[in-house]
Order: structure tokens, then C-alpha cells, then sequence
């Protein structure tokens, strides 16, 4: 027990945080999903914002990847 508060003492609001990256990453997700679809149909989409959606999905992903990377090194 004491081990885990000590553990959550140093990174705090760990849980809450990895949870807005993955809302912010499915959020990016459904949105370049969403205009790829757009696109197949026939729609025209501007360029600028597919790689808005692309950066921010790539961004996301790097954010909870090295979040968790971050948490794992932690452990032993």
C-alpha cells in the first residue's frame, strides 16, 4: 500500500491524464475516419485539414505512448 501512494504521490492525476489523451486520440481517430469516408463518397476535402486530423492523431498516440512508457519504466 505504501508503495502505491508513494508511486501515485509522484505522478498524480496519471489515471485522468491518459484518459484525455485516449478521448483526444479517438476523438482524432473518428475525425480523419470521418473525412476519409467523406472523400471515398466523393466529397472534395481540403488538404490542410486532413493533415490537421493526421498531426493530431499522430500527436495523440505519441502523447499516450510515452505516457505509458513514462508509467512502465517505473516499475522495475
Amino acid at each position: 500500500m505504501r508503495e502505491r501512494l508513494l508511486k501515485e504521490s509522484q505522478t498524480p492525476w496519471r489515471g485522468l491524464r491518459r484518459l484525455v489523451w485516449f478521448a483526444l486520440f479517438a476523438s482524432a481517430g473518428l475525425g480523419l475516419f470521418t473525412m476519409l469516408f467523406r472523400a471515398s463518397a466523393g466529397n472534395t476535402i481540403d488538404l490542410t485539414d486532413f493533415a490537421i486530423q493526421g498531426s493530431a492523431l499522430l500527436i495523440f498516440s505519441g502523447l499516450l505512448w510515452f505516457d505509458r512508457q513514462r508509467g512502465g519504466s517505473g516499475n522495475g
